[in-house]
C-alpha cells in the first residue's frame, strides 16, 4: 500500500490550528475554511486544536500560542507547517495602528516562519516575499475558490439590487473596506463616473479604522454605496456586473477568484500579485486611472467576453484541483 493510501486509510492525525479563530475574519478565515474542506475531501479530518500528539502541526497564524507549539514541536518529532497569510507588506493601511506595527512585524515573522519545517504560500508573489524573510522551504498552494458556496447566486439579483437601490451596470468590490485595497481609488473613480453605480459589499468596522478611511467612506459620492456586512455573500455577486479591485497589495485575493468563477469581468491594478492574469483576455489592468477600462465595460458584449474567459482561468483554482497538494505536502514532511 502506498504512503498516500496508508495516510488516508488510517486517518492522518493533523492538528490544523488557526489562532484567534473567533476574531479574525476576511480572507484568512476563508482560506482556513477552504483548507479544512480540502483535507476532508481527501480523507483527512483535521483537529482544530493545537497538539504535539499529531502527525503534522499546521499553523495558520503565527501568534504567541502558535509560536509556543512550533518551538516545542521539534522536541516531540512533530513536523510544523505554517501558512504565510501575513506579511509586513500587506499589513499596512488596513486597520488602526497597523502602519505602526508593520515595521517591527517583519523581523518577528522572519523568526516565526523560520520555526516551521515547511511554509505554504498562497501565490508565487507571496513566495517571493517570503524568501526575503527565511530560507525555510516553500510550497505554493492557492487559497482556492469554493464554487459550491456560490451556487445559485444568480437567483438573488433582484433582491440585492432592490435592497441597496442599485441600477445596472454595477461596479462592485467584495471584502473588508480597507485603504490598502484601493478604497481611495474606488471612491474617486466613482466620483469621476457619476453615470455608474459603485457598491462595496463588506464589513465597515468603523471602530477599527483610521481617520482617513472613515473620511473616505463618509465623503463618498451618492453613486458609491458601502453596504456593510452582507448576510449572504452570493448577493454581492448577483447584484454586481463589473468587479473592480484596485488593491495596492494582496497575497492572492479570494474575492477576485470568486468574482471570476461567477463569470464577472474584473478590473485590477497592474501589480505583481496579478501577473497570472492576462490584460485584455481575462481581465483589464491599469496603472493609473481606471476610467477607460470601466468605460469599455459598459458594453455588454465586452463584459460577456471577459467574464467567460475569467471563468476558464478560475477553473484551475477550484478546491478540487488543490486538495491533493496539501495532503502531498503533509506526506513530504512526515
Amino acid at each position: 500500500m502506498s504512503l498516500s493510501n496508508q495516510l488516508v486509510g488510517t486517518g492522518m492525525n493533523v492538528s490544523h490550528y488557526f489562532e484567534f479563530e473567533d476574531h479574525v475574519t476576511g480572507g484568512i478565515r476563508e482560506s482556513v475554511r477552504h483548507q479544512r474542506k480540502m483535507l476532508r475531501r481527501v480523507g483527512v479530518d483535521p483537529a482544530t486544536a493545537p497538539s504535539l500528539d499529531s502527525d503534522v502541526l499546521h499553523l495558520n497564524l503565527m501568534g504567541p500560542r502558535s509560536v509556543w507549539y512550533a518551538r516545542r514541536a521539534r522536541d516531540h518529532g512533530v513536523p510544523v507547517i505554517a501558512h504565510t497569510h501575513v506579511t509586513a507588506e500587506d499589513f499596512g493601511d488596513s486597520f488602526r495602528f497597523t502602519n505602526a506595527l508593520a515595521k517591527p512585524l517583519k523581523p518577528y515573522l522572519r523568526w516565526a516562519y523560520g520555526l516551521a519545517d515547511a511554509l505554504v504560500c498562497p501565490s508565487e508573489y507571496n513566495r517571493r516575499l517570503i524568501r526575503e524573510y527565511t530560507d525555510t522551504p516553500t510550497t505554493v498552494i492557492s487559497n482556492g475558490v469554493d464554487r459550491e458556496k456560490l451556487e445559485g447566486f444568480e437567483a438573488l439579483e433582484s433582491e440585492y439590487r432592490e435592497r441597496y437601490d442599485l441600477d445596472p451596470p454595477v461596479v462592485f468590490a467584495v471584502g473588508h473596506v480597507l485603504k490598502r485595497k484601493g478604497l481611495e481609488t474606488f471612491v474617486e473613480t466613482a466620483r469621476r463616473m457619476p453615470e455608474l453605480e459603485f457598491a462595496w459589499f463588506g464589513p465597515l468596522d468603523r471602530s477599527l479604522k483610521g481617520r482617513e478611511t472613515k473620511r473616505l467612506i463618509d465623503k463618498s459620492p451618492e453613486n458609491c454605496t458601502f453596504t456593510g456586512f452582507v448576510d449572504d455573500i452570493r448577493g454581492a455577486y448577483a447584484a454586481g456586473d463589473v468587479f473592480f479591485f484596485p488593491t495596492h497589495e494582496e497575497n492572492e485575493g479570494i474575492a477576485l477568484l470568486e468574482a471570476m468563477s461567477t463569470g464577472h469581468p474584473v478590473v485590477v491594478r497592474d501589480i505583481e500579485t496579478f501577473s497570472w492574469l492576462e490584460d485584455g483576455h481575462d481581465c483589464l489592468k491599469s496603472t493609473g486611472s481606471f476610467e477607460d477600462e470601466l468605460e469599455a465595460l459598459k458594453r455588454p458584449e465586452h463584459r460577456e467576453r471577459l467574464g467567460t474567459n475569467a471563468v476558464r482561468t478560475s477553473e484551475r483554482f477550484a478546491l478540487s484541483n488543490t486538495a491533493d497538494q496539501l495532503r502531498e505536502l503533509y506526506e513530504e514532511v512526515i
